[in-house]
C-alpha cells in the first residue's frame, strides 16, 4: 500500500506564502503518499520507539498501523469502537476518543484497557473527538456530537450533555474547562502550554479558537479567535522540533501553516477545500500544502465525508525549530537520530 512516485524538485505541493515558513522547507524533500483506501482517516499518532504510526480509519471501525521499516500497512485494532482521536500520554501509552462506546480510553502496556473517561455528572459523553495530555498527566479532550448523529461514525443518540471542553486530572476528576466553543474538536497546546488552540466547528465561517492556561494549569481564560478559516475544515497541530522530522499526516487538500509570533512556534490548521482566510486574531498563514493526487481523486474533494473517495496518508520531511522530546499535540516522543559513522583518521602522507 506504500507508494513513493518521484516528483521534481523543490515540490510544488509545498508553497511558500511567507518568507517565515521558507527556513523550515527542505528543497529535496517530497509529499509521499504513503497508503490509501481509507473511509474516513484521522487521529494520526507516531510511536517513534517502534517506528509505527497509528491513526483512526473512523466508519470502518478500525485502527490502522504503518511500519515504517518495512512500509507495511496493517490493522492494529479492530473494532476500536470507531475511534477518532489519538495521542500519548508522557508514559508513552495509547489514549484513544471512542465515538461509539463514547469515551476516553488508554491502552497500557499490556494491552489492557482503561476508562479516563466516559461520564460527567452522571451523564454519558457525546462522542470524544481530539485529544492531548497536558505535562501534568492531566488529559484534555473535545466532546462534539459527530457520533451520535448518525450510524456513520457511530450509532445515533441524543446528546445528554452540552459539546464541552473536559480536563480530566490524574485522580481521574474530570471538569468542563470551557462549554464556549460550538462542537469543538481538535485541539493543541503551545509548546509551553502556556495557550490552548481549540478548533470550533460549529462556527460558521469554521475558526481556530485560542484560550489562555490559568489557574496553574487547570482552567482557561480569555478565549479568543486565533484564524478564520472561511470554508475550510481546520484540524490543527502544534509543535517545536530539532532538525529535520518527517510530518506524517492524512489526506486532505489544503494545509497552511500559521505562525505565532508570541512562541515562534509553527501552527499547522488543516483547511480542506478553501484558500487560507486573514485571521482575525495572531496567526498568518505562511505555507500551503496540496496534497490530491490520489488517481481517481477529484481535486476538491476532502478527506473523509461518505462518496468522497478513499481517504489516504502521506508524509514529508521539513526542518523545524527546537522543541522538548515530547510535546503533547504532536505525535509521541522524537524519533531516535542515527548514529553518525565515526570520522575517518586523516591520511599521513608518505
Amino acid at each position: 500500500m506504500t507508494e513513493r512516485p518521484i516528483v521534481r524538485y523543490p515540490d510544488p505541493a509545498l508553497q511558500v506564502l511567507d518568507p517565515a515558513f521558507a527556513r523550515l522547507r527542505i528543497g529535496n524533500a517530497g509529499v509521499e503518499r504513503l497508503a490509501t483506501g481509507f473511509r474516513w482517516a484521522e487521529g494520526p499518532v507516531w510511536f517513534g520507539d517502534a517506528r509505527q504510526l497509528l491513526w483512526s480509519d473512523i466508519p470502518n471501525n478500525r485502527i490502522m498501523r504503518w511500519d515504517e521499516e518495512t512500509g507495511d500497512v496493517s490493522v492494529f485494532r479492530r473494532p476500536s469502537n470507531n475511534a477518532n482521536g489519538n495521542t500519548r500520554d508522557r508514559q508513552g501509552r495509547l489514549v484513544t476518543c471512542e465515538h461509539d462506546a463514547r469515551r476516553v480510553t488508554r491502552t497500557e502496556y499490556d494491552g489492557a484497557i482503561t476508562v479516563i473517561c466516559d461520564r460527567f455528572d452522571t451523564k454519558r459523553l457525546n462522542s470524544p473527538n481530539d485529544v492531548v495530555v497536558k505535562s501534568d498527566d492531566a488529559v484534555w479532550f473535545t466532546d462534539p456530537p459527530f457520533g451520535i448523529l448518525s450510524n456513520y461514525e457511530g450509532h445515533k443518540a441524543t446528546p445528554e450533555l452540552p459539546t464541552n471542553v473536559y480536563r480530566v486530572d490524574k485522580a481521574g476528576r474530570a471538569s468542563v474547562v470551557t462549554g464556549d466553543v460550538p462542537r469543538p474538536n481538535g485541539l493543541a497546546f503551545s509548546p509551553d502550554e502556556s495557550r490552548l488552540y481549540v478548533v470550533a466547528s460549529g462556527d460558521n465561517p469554521r475558526t481556530i479558537r485560542v484560550f489562555d492556561v490559568v489557574g496553574n494549569g487547570t482552567a482557561l481564560a480569555n478565549g479568543r479567535v486565533f484564524v478564520n478559516c472561511g470554508q475550510g475544515v481546520p484540524v490543527v497541530r502544534v509543535g517545536r522540533r530539532r532538525g529535520p522530522r518527517r510530518r506524517r499526516g492524512l489526506h486532505a487538500r489544503r494545509h497552511d501553516g500559521v505562525s505565532d509570533p508570541a512562541s515562534g512556534a509553527l501552527r499547522e490548521p488543516l483547511l480542506r477545500g478553501a484558500e487560507p482566510q486573514p485571521p482575525l486574531h495572531g496567526g498568518e498563514p505562511v505555507g500551503l500544502l496540496r496534497l490530491c493526487r490520489c488517481p481517481g481523486r477529484d481535486a476538491e474533494l476532502s478527506a473523509g465525508p461518505a462518496g468522497a473517495g478513499p481517504a489516504c496518508l502521506h508524509e514529508i520531511s521539513a526542518a523545524a525549530t527546537s522543541s522538548p522530546a515530547w510535546s503533547p499535540s504532536a505525535c509521541g516522543p522524537r524519533r531516535p537520530r542515527p548514529a553518525r559513522a565515526a570520522r575517518r583518521a586523516p591520511r599521513t602522507r608518505r
